[in-house]
């Protein structure tokens, strides 16, 4: 009978414990994902259902306490009504709006935009504020028109940004080309940003919808969309992210451009 190999019996012993630290890391793993995909299911459910709580609240704390109290439903029942001043606030506009809409409520508001007319301060808000809301919510406006390309800070960096109309009056009219107004947002808060007025034809449009462009851009580029554009439309580049100039530009005194070559 002949004795066990010690040899043997230390490498199958370290192929064991090889094995076993390998069904441990492959736990851990599974774990691990796991739990970052728990992360991402519930997170964004929570964060919005948290977010809107908020909202809620706060227009409730607002108008709530406005209400008489004999009209008031929390008088009377022995729990909050969650939601109930946001309703209110709902139900108000709609029947400002329906009243307005009518000849007497044509009337009313001429007489109510001349009195704002006469008043040197509140004129310019009010104006600046009538004409941006009715910009985005008068028939359904699509103020942001488009997603598309521009080279922003400088040659050969591009940044997403938003059409947001056709420049008029003076500004193109002191311009030779003919240029477009773009917004463009700054990550991750996209309701700051620059207005540019860019060539028409130095911008370049994204398939992209608007929407997917503004989760890119609050995302700071960790959410990308797919590109949905047929593929030979897709192997073919558009723009550079190069710059490729040799010359410079010179301006003289009548503003005429001058080229000139560059000196590396």
């Amino acid at each position: 009978m002949s004795a066990e190999n010690p040899t043997r019996k230390s490498a199958d012993s370290g192929e064991r414990s090889s094995q076993q630290r390998q069904m441990k890391m492959g736990l851990t793993a599974r774990l691990r994902a796991y739990f970052f995909a728990g992360i991402l299911i519930t997170a964004p459910v929570t964060i919005t259902f948290y977010l809107a709580w908020i909202f809620i609240n706060f227009v409730d704390a607002q108008i709530t306490p406005l209400i008489p109290v004999q009209y008031n439903p929390t008088t009377y029942l022995p729990f909050g009504l969650p939601g109930l001043g946001l309703l209110i606030v709902i139900v108000g506009l709609t029947l400002i709006g329906a009243l307005t809409a009518g000849f007497v409520g044509r009337m009313v508001m001429r007489i109510y935009e001349a009195l704002l007319a006469r008043m040197p301060v509140v004129r310019s808000v009010y104006s600046a504020t009538k004409q941006i809301f009715e910009t985005v919510l008068a028939k359904q406006s699509n103020a942001f028109r488009e997603a598309v390309l521009v080279e922003y800070p400088r040659r050969g960096i591009w940044a997403v940004a938003f059409i947001t109309g056709r420049t008029e009056g003076e500004v193109q009219n002191l311009t030779t080309e003919e240029t477009i107004n773009i917004f463009l947002p700054t990550t991750p808060n996209p309701t700051s940003g620059f207005l540019l007025f860019v060539p028409k034809k130095d911008v370049v449009p994204l398939s992209m919808s608007v929407e997917e462009a503004i989760k890119m851009v609050i995302s700071g580029g960790i959410v990308t969309p797919p590109d949905r554009r047929p593929r030979d439309v897709r192997d073919k580049p558009v723009v550079a992210a190069a710059t490729f100039e040799d010359m410079d530009v010179l301006r003289e005194r009548d503003r005429a451009p001058v080229l000139v070559a560059r000196k590396d």
